[in-house]
């Protein structure tokens, strides 16, 4: 999105300029069969991993969030190091993964975002605590080389705020927000309205923030990362766990253009039924809690090994090193590398592998080699 600094002379007529603004409206026709189909695949995954162990939970978490994190940026165009990510996640959930490294502090400051919307999504979402998501965005106060005003709504120093693109020399206006005087009034309202309670489905809430949000284009930058921690926010509420599964924005990083084309549909609309936005958005969200079982699917195939094999059946270097295995141990398993790891003589090790072998649960690496590796069976 690029803010167009004397803004191109367009006529359009948004939703936002409706003398109804926001009283939205929806078929609920329409969405009720695929709301109950989100909600019913939000409740099974919740009940697996509740059924999970606390490690295997805390590693599912972290990777998920991770992957939010890193797609989030990604729909944004800004790529982020995953292995900063991860760590900045781990060291302030305050778990052990070893080999945490250090990040830089735009990446913890978006991974700081992150982790408050979702960690703390049972607290209000007031002003402030918008500026401090805002603040975390741009530790620097640039978006890029450009200065921006950072903890505060965006002002009209630079003319209307405009989501432009250009093709072959000629700019095309998507979407022009609404002026910069109506924010207080529009972002009281819609703060007012986020933190009531209402008879409304929360998962339709999420969905309905995540428009009306984007619509007021609140900042100067960072609008579209800031909704979606506010989805996911929502999305916590609506699962009412901090524990975070599966990622929305991981699955409209994949849709991207037909994220923004839809999201500028509906804001072109001449009536605020958003239907069709409610339609993609649920449709999303299933397709992203769907998703999960690939994303987590080293966590889902760790978790149906133990259930098959008790841990009490292994001593404690070989339950180390299984584990190791599972996460994508670093090169090949070898009987001088147990050792090192289980700092233990070499013949111990050979006892362990052999152990594991005779049990079915190791087998030997037929790639061969100067020295022989092994592998878990079936991986």
């Amino acid at each position: 999105m690029v803010y167009s600094p004397h803004g191109v002379r367009r006529i359009m007529r948004y939703i936002h300029q409706l003398d109804v603004w926001p009283k939205f409206t929806w078929k609920h026709e329409r969405i009720a069969t695929l709301l109950g189909v989100v909600r019913n695949r939000q409740g099974r995954l919740m009940g697996r991993m509740e059924a999970m162990g606390f490690p295997l939970r805390a590693e599912a978490l972290l990777q998920t969030l991770t992957l939010d994190v890193l797609k989030s940026s990604e729909i944004e165009g800004e790529v982020l190091d995953p292995h900063q990510v991860r760590s900045s996640i781990a060291r302030r959930l305050g778990m052990d993964i070893g080999g945490i490294i250090v990040s830089d502090r735009h990446v913890d400051g978006v991974v700081e975002m992150m982790l408050d919307a979702t960690q703390n999504f049972d607290k209000l979402l007031t002003k402030k605590r918008l500026f401090d998501w805002h603040a975390c965005l741009f530790p620097t106060g640039h978006s890029g080389m450009r200065k921006i005003a950072v903890g505060a709504w965006r002002n009209n120093s630079r003319g209307p705020m405009q989501v432009v693109s250009s093709v072959a020399g000629r700019e095309r206006v998507h979407f022009e927000a609404p002026d910069a005087g109506r924010l207080n009034l529009e972002m009281k309202n819609f703060l007012d309205w986020f933190n009531n309670t209402m008879e409304i489905d929360l998962v339709l809430k999420a969905g309905i923030a995540h428009l009306w949000f984007v619509t007021i284009h609140t900042f100067e930058d960072g609008n579209g990362r800031i909704a979606r921690a506010i989805t996911d926010m929502q999305l916590a509420r609506a699962d009412g766990s901090a524990q975070r599964f599966y990622s929305m924005s991981v699955q409209i990083r994949k849709e991207r253009n037909t994220y923004y084309e839809v999201l500028e549909n509906i804001q072109k609309n001449t009536n605020m039924d958003i239907t069709p936005w409610l339609e993609w958005f649920l449709a999303c969200l299933d397709r992203a809690l769907s998703l999960t079982e690939s994303t987590l699917a080293e966590v889902f195939r760790k978790a149906r090994f133990w259930e098959l094999h008790p841990s009490e059946s292994f001593n404690g270097r070989q339950r180390m090193i299984i584990n190791k295995l599972f996460d994508g141990l670093e090169g090949v398993l070898t009987s001088s590398k147990w050792a090192k790891i289980a700092k233990c003589s070499q013949d111990t090790a050979y006892r362990d592998i052999l152990e594991l072998i005779e049990k079915k649960i190791l087998t030997k690496n037929s790639a061969g080699g100067r020295s022989t590796s092994y592998l878990l069976r079936g991986l």
